[in-house]
């Protein structure tokens, strides 16, 4: 770590001009990445602390490690807390110094991340303390984070009224590029709504507290870890290879099913052009955010397959596989329809393919850290006591 430290200090030492000034967006850029490789490797050894403690406590007593979970989970979204606030203020320097479209468009979003992290706190702690409190906490941040996304959609549509988009990001949209972003995301839409009633249609209780808290937690833990990506593997027109920041979301998917995952991965899906922003075109967004992180809500899909019902690592598995399908299925599209500028293959799909498959090493992580996880017998009794959903009887 810090001999990638020293060389990005030496990279930004380089950048200065006759007079040794380094731009303020320099010094930003150094701090983001270091703090984030800060934060990766305290995540691994939080992580590592969490496991073995929890190991030693329920070898000596199990019901201790039901209490032992509550304070893990505690420390994990103090941490996940802490690593979005930081790296949203630096995002928000960093647009200050560029300037240009990201005053317009990445302020609203950084503004609009900032604001659901605090709802998601507000909302999580009023929960512990009963039902009035958590009612009021809703309203309220329902209200704080849907004013802040209306006001990103309307600054992005004035965005992409200036027409700069593509500019800004050297592509060409064709007229068949354009129909195929909007067939792609349209087709997609369709089959989340289709997944959601389905699959959900036996799921009676709603979105009520818990499971709203709960999606508060999960959403903001993932958000946190998908800014501690391995080094290394960060593509350059988006895309990265992060330490299991899916893994919360999907296991939300497993607790309370399809149709609540669905809507927590979209969620988590709009919170993601504020940490990675690729604006081309409108369906683009679409395919490349909320669309493609939708999808993490079908790891509910088996959670309640009776074929697998004491086997709930391979039920976690086939259902988180199942949801990264559906994400590369999202990202490809837009590839092949909004990045076919930077193809360096003769076949666009071929490049889109080939792209996007840093998703199936993302996910495997998350299944094999899913796989440990649901492998403590104490963990899936926990998993499956808080599982509000309400069957029809058969």
């Amino acid at each position: 770590m810090f001999g990638s430290l020293l060389a990005s200090y030496t990279e930004v030492i380089e950048t200065a001009d006759g007079d040794g000034y380094v731009y303020p967006d320099v010094w930003t850029e150094f701090a983001k990445n270091n703090l984030a490789s800060v934060f990766f490797y305290a995540a691994i050894v939080l992580a590592v602390l969490l496991v073995a403690v929890g190991i030693v406590v329920r070898l000596k007593k199990e019901e201790a490690f039901r209490g032992y979970l509550k304070v893990a989970v505690a420390l994990a979204c103090g941490f996940s807390v802490t690593v979005i606030l930081a790296m949203l203020s630096l995002e928000f320097a960093e647009m200050q110094e560029k300037g240009y479209f990201f005053d317009l468009v990445f302020q609203p979003s950084v503004v609009l991340g900032a604001t659901a992290v605090l709802a998601v706190a507000a909302t999580y702690i009023c929960y512990l303390f009963g039902e009035k409190p958590f009612r009021i906490a809703k309203i309220v941040s329902l209200a704080a984070v849907g004013t802040a996304l209306i006001a990103l959609l309307i600054c992005t549509g004035i965005y992409y009224a200036n027409g700069t988009a593509e500019e800004n990001n050297g592509a060409t949209i064709t007229v068949g590029e354009n129909v195929g972003l909007y067939l792609g995301a349209l087709g997609l839409v369709g089959f989340l709504l289709f997944a959601a009633f389905f699959f959900g249609r036996k799921d009676k209780s709603g979105f009520d507290s818990k499971s709203i808290a709960y999606a508060a937690v999960c959403i903001a833990m993932s958000f946190a870890l998908s800014y501690l990506k391995i080094p290394g593997l960060t593509l350059p027109q988006g895309g990265s290879v992060t330490i299991a920041s899916l893994l919360p979301l999907a296991v939300y998917a497993y607790m309370f099913g399809v149709k609540k995952g669905i809507f927590a991965g979209f969620i988590y899906g709009i919170l993601q052009i504020v940490q990675d922003p690729w604006l081309i075109h409108p369906a683009q967004i679409l395919l490349d955010y909320p669309i493609a992180f939708a999808g993490i809500g079908l790891a509910g899909l088996f959670a309640h397959c009776k074929p697998l019902e004491k086997l709930p690592q391979i039920q976690f598995a086939l259902g988180t596989i199942a949801g990264s399908l559906f994400r590369f299925v999202s990202h490809v599209l837009s590839g092949v329809f909004a990045f076919s500028e930077y193809s360096t293959l003769d076949s666009v799909w071929a490049y889109s393919l080939a792209y996007n498959s840093f998703v199936f090493v993302d996910i495997a992580i998350v299944v094999v850290a899913g796989i440990l996880v649901f492998s403590s017998k104490t963990f899936v009794r926990e998993v499956k006591k808080v599982n509000a959903r309400k069957e029809k009887s058969e």
